[in-house]
């Protein structure tokens, strides 16, 4: 029955292109003669087309578009597309928007806190006092105590947590280095204006 119906339907719908057709011809000028002649070639073009089979209908549309230089600067011309040849993993495309959009603070948390973990040292050291420095090593201890204890699947939790005192230790050491290294400030023209006028006096 769906078939009879898509087939009145397009029955109806070349009624209605012809329609159209003659009233454009009436339009135009053009004689009814001249509109049928036209009509013959197309169909005459219809179906050569449909005998041309989908490969070389592919391949002309591939070689056409290379004419009008749609491939040329592609993204990765002369570069291995990346993903190719891997494991399958059904997460690639989540994977792919965090990487391309730059999204941070999403994932499993194994790999938040491996992530955090590689970068706390610096986080430390932009801190200015060891009250600050203590809680921050605390709130990360908790984090990773509380991943441990998640049991919703995903990758292990292997981030160790750290002693705090250790960690102030490792961070009073790396400030005494910092603040050794820094260049000693010149000192001031004033001053060297002053001992110039002390000495001459």
């Amino acid at each position: 029955m769906s078939s009879g119906v898509s087939g009145s339907s397009s029955a109806f719908r070349r009624r209605v292109e012809r329609a159209a057709e003659l009233r454009g011809v009436r339009a135009s000028g053009s004689t009814a003669q001249e509109n049928d002649a036209l009509n013959a070639a197309e169909e005459e073009l219809r179906q050569k087309r449909a005998k041309i089979d989908d490969a070389a209908k592919a391949e002309y549309l591939i070689r056409d578009a290379m004419a009008q230089g749609k491939f040329d600067n592609l993204k990765y011309a002369g570069k291995p597309i990346p993903g190719l040849g891997e494991v399958y993993d059904p997460d690639w495309w989540v994977k792919g928007l965090i990487q391309r959009e730059n999204i941070s603070g999403l994932g499993p948390k194994a790999i938040l806190l491996r992530t955090e973990d590689a970068e706390l040292d610096a986080r430390l050291d932009a801190q200015f006092g060891e009250k600050q420095v203590r809680e921050m090593v605390e709130d990360f201890n908790a984090r990773v105590i509380d991943a441990r204890r998640q049991l919703q699947g995903g990758p292990p939790v292997i981030t160790k947590t750290r002693d705090v005192d250790v960690e102030l230790d490792r961070w009073r050491g790396r400030r005494a280095a910092t603040a050794a290294a820094a260049p000693t400030e010149p000192e001031p023209a004033q001053s060297w204006w002053r001992r110039l006028w002390n000495g001459s006096a």
